[in-house]
């Protein structure tokens, strides 16, 4: 009888992960474990054939995805955090793009580009950067100012002007290649851009506004969203990061390099850098969860409670980095190694540092 194992998600993530870095994207297994375990619909309501999942599950899962490969959780996040406006989109366009086995979801939080309303729907023009997993998103979401004819400006009555969020198809938008940082870069972050495009009146949404689904999550705040899942990769990057330097440090070490006194600093900084990461990630998930309740009891959470998600999100991702930074010099020249693992996923973190929310701490 054959003894056949099967390998974990994580084992194929190891496997290919290297590739999807030589690739600029995903590697086709990836993408293929990604489809068959739904994580690019994590906020896709199951009557969309999502997987349904709420807030608290998705940050843990992510959490996982970042900590197996960098460019895999950033991916799945920014993908899936786009996805979740499938809440708000026309229902019978959500059936029609959610009936797509493959969907994903790509797109840019700025307000790069232009729409003027047309007798069918919108005219719209515009540039975008930084939409991860561009090249194999089927959707594209697009935030755009509100113009008149004349090309001056729709105001809100505050005289703000009028934004709105529109929903674009792959054959309707031109991918811009330009992700060239030094990280994150089977995420595949490239621009687009759409020259005169016209879509239907039903390819608008806003965020946190009119719910088209029941289910619970949907009215937390887009903020608040955006930086724990953006927390929770800086996590999971971070915690990989930190069990190769360990690794790395006893492989030389067996080689006699440092003496017993040595060693033992190593091994209390090492420790002390475990620890504080923990505390924070436990600081980081007590606050989540105690706003996720007072959603889910109350419909409503404190101004407090949703300001101290925001303070426990930038601490976690400026201590995972930090830790990481000083651990960094105890591993070597293997590290500064481009086609190491230890330095893709140093490279990584410190890409994924770069986002604007999660700047200051």
């Amino acid at each position: 009888m054959q003894n056949t194992i099967t390998k974990t998600w994580q084992e194929t993530v190891a496997q290919f992960a290297s590739e999807s870095e030589q690739m600029g994207e995903l590697h086709p297994e990836i993408l293929e474990l990604a489809y068959q375990e739904n994580w690019f619909k994590l906020f896709v309501p199951e009557v969309y054939g999502g997987a349904g999942k709420k807030l608290p599950e998705i940050l843990r899962l992510e959490e996982e995805l970042a900590e197996a490969d960098g460019s895999l959780g950033w991916t799945v996040t920014l993908c899936a955090g786009a996805a979740w406006f499938a809440g708000f989109l026309n229902p019978d366009l959500a059936k029609e793009v959610f009936a797509d086995r493959a969907v994903c979801f790509a797109g840019s939080g700025a307000i790069g580009g232009t729409a003027i309303k047309t007798t069918n729907g919108y005219l719209i023009n515009g540039h975008w950067k930084y939409a991860s997993g561009a090249l194999h998103a089927t959707i594209f979401t697009a935030n755009c100012s509100l113009k008149n004819t004349d090309g001056t400006d729709i105001l809100y009555e505050d005289g703000n002007p009028k934004v709105m969020s529109f929903i674009l198809k792959k054959n309707e938008v031109n991918i811009l290649s330009g992700w060239s940082y030094f990280g994150l870069i089977a995420t595949g972050s490239h621009a687009f851009e759409v020259s005169n495009l016209e879509v239907p009146l039903n390819r608008t949404f806003r965020i946190n506004n009119t719910i088209e689904v029941a289910g619970e999550g949907f009215d937390y705040p887009f903020l608040q969203l955006a930086e724990t899942t953006l927390a929770v990769n800086s996590l999971g990057m971070s915690n990989h990061f930190i069990r190769l330097v360990e690794q790395s440090f006893f492989s030389r070490s067996g080689l006699k390099r440092y003496n017993e006194e040595q060693i033992r600093y190593f091994e209390k900084e090492l420790n002390r850098c475990k620890s504080e990461v923990k505390e924070l990630k436990k600081a980081f998930y007590r606050s989540f969860d105690d706003s996720w309740e007072q959603l889910v009891s109350g419909k409503s959470i404190s101004a407090s409670s949703l300001d101290e998600v925001s303070r426990s999100s930038r601490k976690l991702a400026h201590g995972c980095r930090s830790a990481c930074d000083f651990l960094f010099p105890f591993c070597g020249l293997e590290a500064a190694r481009k086609e190491t693992e230890i330095n893709r996923v140093w490279r990584d973190i410190h890409t994924a540092s770069q986002h604007a929310l999660l700047t200051f701490e």
